[in-house]
C-alpha cells in the first residue's frame, strides 16, 4: 500500500489497516511454516491477539488471509486507467503500472527474491489456487468498469485481453522462479514479455 496515502487517512482508518496487515502478516508466517491446510483461523486469531470473528471481519475467507492483495490489485489496475495522464491510452497506463510494479519488486509485479516460496504454497493448495483464479476475475471486473468509464468501445473484451496478457506473463515468470531460475534473469525476460504484450494490446485497441 501507499504509505504516504496511509498517513493521510483518519486515525481510525489507519488503525484498521494496521490491524488487517498484522493479521495477514501473522497468517502468512504461520502458513509459510506449516502449510495452508495445517493452520486454522483460530490459531491465527490467537497469535494476532484478536477473536476469530475479528479475523473474518477483515477477511471473509481463510484463503483471503494469504491472498490478501486481491483488493489492492483491483484498485491499482482500475486506478491506473482512471488516473492516467492526459492523452495516455488505458493500455499505456496499465503498461506503466506493470513496469513500475516489476521495478519495485512489488508482490503484484510477478518477480522477487522471496516470491517462489509464496507461490509454492499456493500451488500446493487447491483452495488457494481456486481463490487466485477468482481474484483474477475480480480484478478483471474492476478493470471492465474502469475501461467503461474511459469510453473504451468494448470494455469487457479490453479488460479480458489485458488480464489474459498480464496473467500469461505473470504465470510464466512464477513457474521459472519455482524452477529455481535466477531472479535477475527472470525479471529481465518478464519485462521484455510485458513490453511485447502491451505492444500487441495497443495495436488492437479501439477507443470509443
Amino acid at each position: 500500500m501507499d504509505s504516504r496515502r496511509d498517513r493521510e487517512l483518519p486515525l481510525r482508518e489507519r488503525k484498521k489497516r494496521e490491524t488487517r496487515q498484522r493479521i495477514s502478516d501473522i497468517a502468512t508466517d504461520l502458513i509459510g511454516k506449516r502449510g495452508f491446510d495445517a493452520v486454522t483461523v483460530a490459531e491465527i486469531a490467537r497469535a494476532a491477539g484478536v477473536s476469530p470473528m475479528t479475523v473474518f471481519n477483515y477477511f471473509p475467507r481463510k484463503e483471503d488471509l494469504f491472498l490478501d492483495r486481491i483488493p489492492e490489485a483491483a484498485g491499482l489496475f482500475a486506478s491506473a486507467v482512471r488516473e492516467r495522464a492526459p492523452g495516455e491510452s488505458p493500455f499505456a497506463a496499465l503498461r506503466r503500472l506493470a513496469l513500475r510494479l516489476l521495478e519495485e519488486r512489488h508482490p503484484l509485479g510477478g518477480v522477487g527474491d522471496t516470491f517462489a516460496d509464496f507461490w509454492r504454497i499456493v500451488a500446493d493448495s487447491p483452495a488457494l489456487r481456486a481463490r487466485a483464479r477468482e481474484g483474477v476475475e475480480e480484478v478483471e471486473a474492476a478493470l471492465t468498469d474502469a475501461f467503461g468509464e474511459a469510453g473504451v468501445a468494448d470494455p469487457e473484451l479490453s479488460a479480458a485481453l489485458a488480464m489474459a496478457a498480464y496473467r500469461t506473463v505473470f504465470v510464466a515468470s512464477v513457474r521459472r522462479l519455482l524452477a529455481g531460475d535466477p531472479v535477475a534473469e527472470v525479471a529481465r525476460e518478464h519485462r521484455g514479455r510485458l513490453e511485447s504484450a502491451f505492444d500487441a494490446l495497443e495495436r488492437t485497441a479501439v477507443d470509443g
